[in-house]
């Protein structure tokens, strides 16, 4: 079972000069079951509830993510298990609950409105899709320094490990107040890249995150704000731009969010508090 996140394809390269074959590394993408057992005695049962299509690796980590930020479980002391691997193509993670648990599975029908339909559009949308996060990014007392933020992208290229091969991943990077890195999680999408970065929280008892920032390689969008929200991260950031509804949902959930970061600029679009200097 090959669990590499990237593979060699052979190419034909064609530049100004001319034309080269030859083999190029490509970001492996395969689809990932998340297969959920809870419940109690004769009603106990094991059944699958996602399934995403991720880079292999930290699997994990991405499954508990997901229940976690989907609304599905509350946290890490209702996990009892997590196994990878229980499929002959280690494409699927079975996470075991404790028997009284209750998942609130009606998460999975925000999973579904918004992998089905044409993204969120509008604010008459914004119910189907939103969860109550248990912790409030508006009470964090979190302040960074404006130098401290021009320094993320710089720290965060130097750990991107699989995209400096492929080229072809996201990445979600977690950073303590005084800028010091944390960890880092790739995928290609970027959701899983952020269900992985949470989940590895979780697991560690970490969450929630109210002394941290987040920085997102590409751009902001609803969902990862709804994600960063659900752990508890005051401080959001990315090499891209928001929505307009990652900043209605961060404005309305007390957050900042810092967009267009690079190494002498950014756009803060909310929570300005937060960036002393």
């Amino acid at each position: 079972m090959d669990t590499s996140p990237a593979a060699s394809f052979p190419v034909r390269r064609v530049t100004a000069s001319g034309a080269e074959d030859t083999r190029d590394m490509l970001a492996v993408e395969e689809p990932l079951e998340i297969r959920l057992v809870s419940g109690e005695g004769s009603a106990r049962s094991n059944k699958p509830v996602s399934v995403t299509m991720r880079t292999p690796g930290h699997d994990e980590e991405l499954a508990v993510g997901f229940l976690f930020t989907e609304g599905i479980v509350t946290g890490s002391d209702e996990v009892l298990s997590v196994q990878a691997g229980a499929d002959p193509q280690g494409n699927s993670v079975v996470v075991e609950l404790d028997p009284k648990a209750a998942p609130a599975l009606q998460g999975l029908e925000r999973n579904f409105y918004t992998t089905s339909s044409c993204g969120v559009c509008g604010k008459a949308s914004v119910d189907a899709v939103r969860v109550k996060s248990r912790y409030n990014a508006g009470d964090s007392q979190l302040k960074v320094a404006s130098a401290m933020l021009n320094e993320l992208q710089g720290k965060l290229r130097g750990h991107q490990k699989v995209f400096d091969v492929t080229g072809g991943l996201h990445a979600s990077a977690l950073f303590d107040s005084a800028g010091n890195l944390v960890m880092v999680r790739e995928d290609v999408g970027r959701h899983n890249a952020l269900d992985k970065l949470i989940g590895a929280a979780l697991l560690q008892k970490k969450i929630p995150l109210s002394n941290h920032v987040l920085l997102l390689s590409g751009r902001i969008s609803f969902e990862l704000v709804q994600k960063a929200s659900m752990a508890g991260i005051p401080l959001v950031a990315a090499i891209g731009a928001p929505s307009s509804l990652a900043v209605t949902l961060a404005e309305d959930g007390g957050m900042t969010l810092v967009g267009f970061l690079r190494e002498n600029r950014y756009t803060v679009y909310c929570g300005q508090q937060r960036v002393v200097g």
